[in-house]
């Protein structure tokens, strides 16, 4: 049986992690998501000008802006949840248990933290929490 290394993989196959450039990205991350939450809510403003020249002018208008703020609404939830994400994972730093699954208390794959450093669960957690979950809708 060869030797393991900490993080469980076979000593041939160690990979070096820089968990500096992983909070930096993060960090980089949460400011940028910040950013676009601002413009999103400062650019939100409902319109005082209305269409003229239309027959169905106000309707049509009020129609056009209910639906851009159900987009703008769902944009900033989506930019939420990865916002949650990326502070979670910057908690983790700060408790020293970054890296670690949040369900089984493994590592994490270094290659997934490289390619999704917001990761909370390992590749098995993760399949078995899609399994678990009801199907959308």
């Amino acid at each position: 049986m060869p030797n393991s290394n900490s993080a469980g993989e076979p000593e041939g196959k160690k990979v070096n992690v820089d968990y500096n450039l992983l909070r930096s990205r993060l960090e980089s991350e949460r400011k940028r998501l910040l950013d676009e939450l601002e413009q999103l809510r400062a650019g939100g403003r409902p319109s005082e000008e209305r269409r003229e020249g239309s027959p169905f002018g106000k309707r049509e208008e009020e129609a056009t802006e209910t639906f851009e703020l159900e987009k703008r609404l769902a944009l900033e939830r989506r930019i939420n949840e990865q916002l949650a994400k990326v502070e979670h994972a910057l908690e983790k730093f700060e408790k020293g248990t970054y890296g670690l699954c949040d369900i089984c208390g493994k590592p994490i794959d270094p290659a997934r933290l490289e390619a999704l450093p917001q990761a909370s669960l390992c590749m098995i957690c993760k399949a078995k929490y899609e399994k678990g979950k009801p199907p959308p809708g």
